[in-house]
């Protein structure tokens, strides 16, 4: 099969968890034997414009290329550019025809981008992985109220309305017709977790067309990790970027909570802050300052490296405070026989079962994280015992095989549809 792989961007540019996740499951599609094209959407955040198309290369691969979407209206999650990006996107849909297109996310690509497709290719089979709430929520795809981080259990336009007063409430309501008409024209949906599934159930997609396929991981070498020997504090680790809604300053408080008791442990914080507020920025700085040298800021890493630093700690932090869906950090440590604390929520509740092979806490609680790397640090059978029943996840080459198995199953569904 010839398939199209469309992210919001690429991770050599972005490496958040949905873009590194696509570009995996994309080499997967390649190494089981398909021809794939990785197309990931940019804007002027990572590239300039280059006059004449909307494409440009990235990188020696010949088979993956960004598409420059600078005119986006967030909003509606619509390519507004009509006399550029849409022709371009048909003209490579015409040349390569594919024969399934996987779509990762909407932003920049534009929500028109599976009608573009079964417009130009009728027979494509259309597949899309939901990876977070972005048709539900305008919130940046939170489901997070805008004032008080109260977590969101479901959209309507008046309770939109509240959060952004300055958009009619019948915006909100054109906002989902809008995105439900041009969402039913993908044939099949996946989540990686049962409750991402259930909220879009909740919204309304037909419930037997969303399948639950948890993300898989490359397969790499287990590094050796470094002894816990006694008289060695234990060491806890964060990895990922530093913002408001992966709980760093829940992190930090805890961190600051500990070293007040005069409690001894190392935290090794791996990320940085893109595209943050000044005045996140200048909290986070604080915050270190005040729990050096024990809290360690690590800085931004490769992906790469992430299985060897993860090998080296005991115990991997998600402190996350909104409804997470399936965070790559949480698989990359049960990969490496680590337990983690993390917050009970969302689909981190799901791949964390508390007192099984990590602990679940309150979301934005730093003394329920304090007390959770307390006994994580002073309960050695505790710690052992939560690696011993580290969940491994599939590797990306058996998830690939599920997703490639779902795809075949469409097309009979659509010839007796027809």
């Amino acid at each position: 099969m010839r398939i199209l792989v469309a992210a919001h961007n690429h991770p050599a540019l972005h490496p958040g968890g949905t873009e590194i996740f696509a570009h995996d499951l994309f080499r997967a599609y390649k190494r089981a034997g398909h021809e794939a094209l990785f197309l990931g959407a940019t804007n002027q955040v990572h590239r300039e414009v280059r006059p004449g198309t909307s494409f440009q290369g990235i990188g020696d691969a010949a088979d993956e290329v960004l598409l420059w979407s600078g005119h986006f209206d967030r909003f509606y999650m619509s390519q507004i550019d009509l006399y550029g990006v849409v022709p371009d996107l048909v003209e490579l849909l015409s040349d390569f025809r594919p024969d399934v297109v996987h779509i990762h996310h909407l932003l920049l690509i534009g929500a028109e981008f599976p009608h573009i497709v079964r417009r130009t290719l009728p027979d494509c089979r259309i597949v899309m992985t939901l990876h977070d709430y972005y048709p539900i929520c305008h919130h940046d795809g939170l489901m997070v109220r805008t004032s008080g981080k109260e977590l969101c259990h479901a959209a309507s336009p008046d309770r939109c309305h509240a959060c952004f007063k300055d958009i009619p409430l019948d915006r909100f309501a054109l906002r989902e017709r809008h995105l439900k008409a041009l969402l039913n024209t993908v044939d099949h949906f996946v989540a990686p977790s049962r409750f991402l599934r259930q909220r879009f159930v909740e919204w309304e997609l037909a419930e037997d067309a969303i399948s639950v396929i948890p993300n898989g991981l490359p397969l790499r070498p287990t590094p050796a990790a470094k002894s816990s020997g006694a008289g060695r504090p234990t060491v806890f680790g964060y990895f990922g970027n530093l913002n408001p809604w992966k709980g760093a300053t829940i992190l930090l408080e805890a961190a600051r909570q500990l070293i007040t008791e005069g409690f001894e442990f190392e935290l090794r914080v791996h990320g940085g802050t893109p595209f943050q507020s000044e005045a996140f920025v200048a909290e986070i700085d604080r915050l270190f300052s005040d729990t050096a040298p024990t809290v360690q800021r690590r800085g931004p890493y490769r992906r790469e490296d992430v299985a060897e630093l993860v090998a080296d700690v005991d115990c991997t932090i998600v402190p996350s405070i909104w409804w997470e869906n399936a965070p790559l950090v949480i698989q990359e440590a049960q990969a490496q026989g680590r337990p983690v604390i993390a917050s009970n929520i969302g689909g981190m509740a799901e791949l964390v079962e508390d007192e099984v092979n990590g602990l679940g806490i309150s979301p934005n609680d730093p003394r329920a994280l304090a007390s959770a790397m307390r006994r994580i640090a002073e309960e050695p059978e505790l710690q052992r015992r939560l690696s011993r029943n580290a969940r491994r996840p599939d590797d990306i080459d058996t998830t690939a095989r599920r997703y490639l198995e779902l795809i075949e199953a469409i097309e009979p569904e659509r010839v007796k549809a027809a």
